[in-house]
């Protein structure tokens, strides 16, 4: 009998974070380069505050996240480290920024002329993104001048405490030649303008410009942070990117089988009956689905299988669409599979493995939905020394 109550559940291995960091920490040069983790989108769905604990015990002292909402959780979850907001924050969040001490990105001169305006005798430290390619947030490095006159207007703005600059990659990832040299463009340009504004009398304690795929591949000594994100959790930056290093995947997702069923020559499974047994066949019901995070893409295309789950040690294919909180599959072959069976969805069972990034592949997208899309309806189980310290329930 099944004595996991658990429908589904996610395991985070401490001690793969732990080496992952210890790994990437051999790709820059510490008296140059510092180490900051992102974590935002809840740790890249393997939970937020954890991971923060973890990698401060480990000498990590900048996190950076999406939001104030995030950024308040974790300084209320007790980070003691610096934590740089990378997206955009209201004007009206402005003394939450400096109650908790909190590093905001400003976007350009009118965004930091607003918080400069809600300051309010306060001070706010900042970081300045400049938009060397990437086309989203940022101060546009187009007409290189007015680009420079932006930024140092913003750090002459009264409660305002300009102490970095930076710039994101487009395609760090990509080895294709023309990517190649967009990246060495992007990266060429930051630091041209970020010492040109030096020359000007400002004083940036960081510039920074690199992403994972950036630290993994293009490290350059002069960026004084490389933002580790999907490489702290064991993922690649690109599917087909070879890493110079050895990363494992911090997080493995199981379930367990609901019901097992004889399904008969002719009957059909799921929803738009897209799937009809050819013969007679065993199958299995899995709790899981699209609102835990589980890709509806993954569903079988007719009679034509996308994904698989592993059952046993043995790939039970999907059949019909995935569900909002169940999945059917195919055990025919997989005598032993009973009610109560440990099903894998991310991670080992027996001579085969299941990524986060094989995942992606079946499901046409890329490792960074799959760990992000995991729903907080899944508790975390948080694993040091290969043993269970503490279960994360959302819902609890």
């Amino acid at each position: 009998m099944n004595t996991n109550p658990l429908r589904l559940f996610a395991e985070i291995s401490l001690d793969a974070a732990i080496a992952n960091l210890n790994e990437l920490k051999k790709l820059v040069r510490p008296a140059k380069t510092g180490i900051m983790c992102v974590i935002k989108a809840n740790g890249y769905g393997h939970d937020d505050c954890t991971l923060c604990k973890v990698l401060e015990e480990n000498g990590v002292h900048y996190f950076a996240v999406s939001n104030i909402d995030e950024a308040v959780k974790l300084r209320e979850g007790g980070c003691e480290g610096e934590i740089l907001i990378l997206g955009y924050t209201h004007p009206l969040y402005t003394e939450k920024l400096i109650k908790y001490n909190i590093i905001q990105t400003v976007t350009g001169l009118s965004h930091a002329s607003a918080l400069s305006e809600q300051a309010a005798g306060g001070e706010i430290r900042v970081h300045i993104k400049i938009d060397t390619g990437m086309g989203r947030l940022g101060v546009k490095l187009y007409d290189f001048e007015k680009a420079k006159d932006e930024v140092l207007a913003i750090t002459k703005l009264l409660g305002i405490k300009a102490e970095g600059i930076f710039t994101h990659l487009a395609a760090a990832d990509s080895e294709d030649p023309d990517d190649l040299d967009f990246t060495a463009a992007q990266t060429e340009c930051f630091f041209f303008l970020a010492d040109e504004c030096e020359r000007e009398g400002v004083k940036f304690t960081h510039k920074h410009c690199f992403n994972s795929a950036g630290g993994l591949i293009h490290y350059d000594p002069r960026s004084t942070l490389v933002r580790f994100g999907i490489a702290l959790y064991g993922l690649k930056p690109d599917v087909n990117l070879k890493l110079p290093v050895k990363l494992t995947p911090v997080l493995s997702l199981r379930s367990h089988v609901a019901q097992v069923k004889t399904l008969y020559k002719g009957e059909t499974v799921s929803y738009g009956r897209t799937f009809t047994a050819k013969h007679e066949m065993k199958i299995a019901v899995v709790t899981v689905g699209y609102a835990d995070g589980y890709p509806r893409s993954l569903s079988s295309f007719g009679n034509s299988p996308n994904g698989y789950m592993l059952i046993c040690g043995k790939k039970a294919r999907i059949l019909g669409r995935v569900c909002m909180d169940q999945t059917v599959v195919d055990v025919t072959d997989i005598p032993e599979a009973e009610v109560g069976s440990l099903v894998t969805l991310i991670g080992s069972d027996g001579e085969h493995t299941i990524t986060a990034d094989d995942l992606a592949v079946m499901a046409d997208t890329i490792g960074y939905e799959i760990v992000c899309g995991i729903g907080l309806r899944v508790p975390r189980l948080i694993y040091k020394g290969g043993e269970l310290i503490k279960i994360v329930d959302y819902y609890n």
